[in-house]
């Protein structure tokens, strides 16, 4: 007998070998393992995903959703790739557990309201508090006290806060930077305050500069430094006050004039030195990449360190 002819006659009679399609094989997302490799799991498919996305492990998926429910207290929980809900189900725990539910959600969702609450409570008394201080600060201690003895309670309540709110807004006007655009509009034209001030208006102004190659005139806003800055403004005009216009009788005069004196002064300085910082930026340039640059630079470091 030919061996062929036997190996032809030995597969025509073997039964085709099944395998499954790729589709149909379960794999889990989120640990990566097969069906064959744990036959005892329980194999769940909780969304439309479709391919090998669309099984995974109980266990898994219960772990899975427990890292994006640990506060306990509601939000849905959807697949990743599908953003299908899933449906998941509790069991009937009884009347007795599902009052403590619904009063630990109550007292969940109640206490952001609690401390929400309690934290404008404590900046409302502290602005009060901050408003008391300010007015006898400005007007002087014993008439400062008088005058909230005398005053009607709510217009207190609604005063005394409203101080230190004033300062903070009035903290955000920038007069100095309207100043500054008028001088350099105005001020390279007139020969003595050209001579005086540092604008130089035909160095910086060249034919090939555009505006948007300019810095630009105001500074980056700081919360802290506005907020610093306004509630310390009672103090330290209190302070000029009393160092150049001792001989002013009314403590409310001298506070007064000492808070103009302090902010004129403030702001002329700030008009120069940001008008220095403005000629600084608009006089740089940008060297070529060469030794001798590279050692003259090095060598500048060195020395203004």
């Amino acid at each position: 007998m030919d061996p062929h002819d036997s190996f032809e006659s030995a597969t025509d009679t073997a039964p085709p070998i099944q395998l499954k399609p790729r589709d149909s094989r379960k794999c889990c997302w989120v640990c990566f393992a097969t069906e064959d490799e744990d036959l005892d799991a329980l194999w769940v498919q909780p969304c439309k995903c479709r391919g090998t996305t669309k099984w995974v492990h109980q266990s898994c998926l219960k772990r899975w959703v427990d890292e994006k429910e640990k506060s306990g207290h509601g939000g849905k929980v959807v697949c990743p790739q599908c953003q299908t809900e899933y449906i998941i189900v509790f069991p009937n725990m009884g009347l007795f557990v599902l009052l403590l539910d619904t009063v630990d959600g109550v007292i969940f969702r109640g206490s952001l309201f609690l401390a929400a609450g309690i934290a404008a409570s404590a900046i409302y008394w502290t602005g009060v508090t901050y408003g008391a201080i300010t007015v006898m600060q400005v007007i002087g201690h014993k008439e400062g006290i008088d005058l909230m003895e005398q005053a009607d309670p709510l217009v207190l309540l609604l005063g005394l806060p409203s101080i230190p709110v004033a300062l903070i807004l009035g903290r955000l006007i920038c007069w100095e930077d309207a100043v500054l655009k008028f001088m350099r509009r105005h001020c390279p034209k007139i020969p003595i305050i050209h001579n005086v001030l540092p604008f130089r208006g035909d160095v910086l102004q060249s034919d090939t500069t555009v505006d948007n190659d300019l810095p630009p005139v105001s500074s980056p806003v700081s919360a802290t430094r506005i907020l610093c800055g306004a509630l310390l403004m009672p103090t330290i005009a209190n302070l000029f006050g009393k160092l150049f216009y001792s001989s002013v009788k009314s403590n409310f005069h001298r506070t007064i004039l000492g808070g103009i004196t302090f902010i004129t002064v403030k702001g002329f300085l700030r008009i120069y030195h940001k008008q220095q910082q403005y000629i600084r930026q608009c006089q740089r340039k940008i060297l070529d990449y060469t030794e001798a640059n590279i050692s003259t630079y090095l060598h500048h470091n060195r020395n203004s360190d």
